[in-house]
Protein backbone atom coordinates (compact mmCIF):
# COMPACT_ATOMS: atom_id res chain seq x y z
CA UNK A 1 0.00 0.00 0.00
CA UNK A 2 1.28 2.90 -1.31
CA UNK A 3 1.42 6.00 1.34
CA UNK A 4 2.32 9.78 0.62
CA UNK A 5 2.50 12.45 3.77
CA UNK A 6 3.43 15.40 2.83
CA UNK A 7 4.50 18.30 6.21
CA UNK A 8 6.52 21.83 6.08
CA UNK A 9 3.61 24.22 5.14
CA UNK A 10 2.26 26.88 7.03
CA UNK A 11 2.02 30.61 6.77
CA UNK A 12 5.07 32.97 5.01
CA UNK A 13 5.25 36.59 3.96
CA UNK A 14 5.82 36.79 0.15
CA UNK A 15 9.54 36.97 -0.45
CA UNK A 16 10.08 34.46 2.18
CA UNK A 17 10.90 30.43 1.59
CA UNK A 18 9.31 27.29 2.52
CA UNK A 19 10.47 23.61 2.70
CA UNK A 20 7.89 20.88 2.05
CA UNK A 21 8.45 17.36 2.34
CA UNK A 22 6.76 14.22 1.43
CA UNK A 23 7.47 10.76 2.70
CA UNK A 24 6.84 7.82 0.39
CA UNK A 25 6.23 4.37 1.80
CA UNK A 26 5.35 1.10 0.76
CA UNK A 27 6.59 1.12 -2.61
CA UNK A 28 10.13 1.64 -4.12
CA UNK A 29 10.29 5.40 -4.49
CA UNK A 30 13.41 5.68 -6.56
CA UNK A 31 12.28 3.53 -9.66
CA UNK A 32 9.07 5.79 -10.52
CA UNK A 33 8.25 9.86 -10.83
CA UNK A 34 7.55 11.95 -7.88
CA UNK A 35 5.79 15.02 -7.95
CA UNK A 36 4.40 18.06 -6.35
CA UNK A 37 0.83 19.59 -7.29
CA UNK A 38 -1.33 21.95 -6.44
CA UNK A 39 -4.81 23.29 -5.41
CA UNK A 40 -5.42 26.96 -5.43
CA UNK A 41 -8.36 28.46 -3.18
CA UNK A 42 -11.33 28.36 -5.59
CA UNK A 43 -9.74 26.18 -7.84
CA UNK A 44 -9.65 22.68 -8.63
CA UNK A 45 -6.59 20.47 -8.33
CA UNK A 46 -3.94 20.94 -10.94
CA UNK A 47 -3.30 16.76 -12.01
CA UNK A 48 -2.02 17.22 -15.57
CA UNK A 49 0.65 19.68 -14.78
CA UNK A 50 2.70 19.50 -11.86
CA UNK A 51 4.25 22.18 -9.90
CA UNK A 52 7.46 19.97 -10.42
CA UNK A 53 8.39 16.85 -11.28
CA UNK A 54 11.55 14.49 -11.02
CA UNK A 55 11.84 11.29 -12.90
CA UNK A 56 13.69 8.17 -11.84
CA UNK A 57 16.56 9.19 -12.96
CA UNK A 58 16.40 12.52 -11.45
CA UNK A 59 15.19 15.05 -14.00
CA UNK A 60 12.92 17.60 -12.97
CA UNK A 61 10.71 19.80 -14.49
CA UNK A 62 8.38 23.10 -13.18
CA UNK A 63 5.77 25.06 -13.97
CA UNK A 64 6.03 27.92 -15.63
CA UNK A 65 5.21 30.23 -12.95
CA UNK A 66 7.76 28.44 -10.36
CA UNK A 67 10.80 28.20 -11.88
CA UNK A 68 13.36 30.01 -10.68
CA UNK A 69 11.86 29.85 -7.39
CA UNK A 70 11.28 26.21 -6.71
CA UNK A 71 13.74 23.44 -6.41
CA UNK A 72 12.54 19.98 -6.21
CA UNK A 73 14.96 17.30 -5.20
CA UNK A 74 14.08 13.46 -3.85
CA UNK A 75 16.42 11.44 -1.29
CA UNK A 76 15.67 8.02 -2.87
CA UNK A 77 17.31 6.51 0.59
CA UNK A 78 15.01 8.10 2.58
CA UNK A 79 11.73 7.71 0.41
CA UNK A 80 11.36 11.48 0.63
CA UNK A 81 10.42 14.02 -1.93
CA UNK A 82 11.10 17.57 -1.60
CA UNK A 83 10.45 21.25 -2.47
CA UNK A 84 12.15 24.17 -1.80
CA UNK A 85 9.76 27.58 -2.48
CA UNK A 86 11.96 30.41 -2.18
CA UNK A 87 10.88 33.75 -3.26
CA UNK A 88 7.12 33.13 -2.32
CA UNK A 89 4.32 35.04 -4.01
CA UNK A 90 0.93 35.20 -2.94
CA UNK A 91 -0.45 33.19 -5.60
CA UNK A 92 1.57 30.50 -4.74
CA UNK A 93 -1.08 29.94 -1.74
CA UNK A 94 -2.52 26.65 -2.24
CA UNK A 95 -2.84 22.49 -0.71
CA UNK A 96 0.28 21.56 -2.05
CA UNK A 97 -0.12 17.20 -2.95
CA UNK A 98 2.67 14.83 -3.76
CA UNK A 99 1.99 12.24 -6.02
CA UNK A 100 3.54 8.89 -7.45
CA UNK A 101 2.40 6.44 -10.54
CA UNK A 102 3.82 3.32 -10.86
CA UNK A 103 3.53 3.02 -13.90
CA UNK A 104 5.28 6.13 -14.95
CA UNK A 105 9.29 6.30 -14.54
CA UNK A 106 9.26 9.39 -16.98
CA UNK A 107 6.76 11.93 -15.52
CA UNK A 108 4.42 11.20 -18.84
CA UNK A 109 1.29 9.57 -16.96
CA UNK A 110 -1.19 12.29 -15.36
CA UNK A 111 -3.19 11.86 -13.48
CA UNK A 112 -0.60 10.09 -10.89
CA UNK A 113 -1.95 6.74 -9.33
CA UNK A 114 -1.35 7.75 -5.73
CA UNK A 115 -1.62 10.75 -3.77
CA UNK A 116 -0.85 12.20 -0.27
CA UNK A 117 -3.87 14.78 1.55
CA UNK A 118 -1.86 17.77 1.04
CA UNK A 119 -0.49 20.24 2.68
CA UNK A 120 -1.39 24.10 3.03
CA UNK A 121 0.84 26.91 2.03
CA UNK A 122 -0.29 30.33 2.61
CA UNK A 123 1.45 33.29 1.33
CA UNK A 124 0.80 36.87 2.52
CA UNK A 125 1.47 39.98 0.98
Amino acid sequence: QVHLVESGGGSQQAGGSLRLSCVASGYTTSRYCMAWFRQAPGKEREEREGVATVDSDGTTTYADSVKGRFTVARDNAKGTLYLEMNSLKPEDTAMYYCATDKRDMRCLTFPMDYWGKGILVTVSS
